[in-house]
């Protein structure tokens, strides 16, 4: 049984944000580079060693994969499900931005 198209919706808005919070931490991480993360002292703001980030990246992007397949897959040709992916991206990446931006500057 399929879940209400709403909570398909908003799992999609969620896998777009939990996919694009997975592509800083991963690919830092690959590059040997560390990166704040949630585990870094202070949490967020401090930095976390590559692997850390590595694996904080790929359950980011199981826990995207979990809510962009599961409740009803993700068919980008759907308007809805396409702009509930893209608003969940753009949403992500503009806070990642800001908040990355400061993190940088404070450092």
């Amino acid at each position: 049984m399929e879940a209400p198209k709403l909570l398909i919706t908003l799992a999609h808005l969620f896998g777009g944000m939990f996919a694009v919070n997975a592509i800083p931490h991963f690919v830092a991480g690959v590059q040997g580079r560390p990166f704040p993360s949630p585990f870094a002292k202070p949490p967020g703001r401090g930095l976390s060693r590559p692997m850390v980030n590595v694996g904080w990246g790929a359950a980011n992007a199981v826990v995207a994969w979990l809510l962009l397949a599961l409740p009803g897959p993700l068919d980008l040709t759907s308007p809805a499900d396409a702009l509930a992916f893209g608003l969940g991206a753009l949403s992500m990446g503009l806070m990642l931005a800001s908040w990355f931006g400061k993190v940088e500057d404070a450092g």
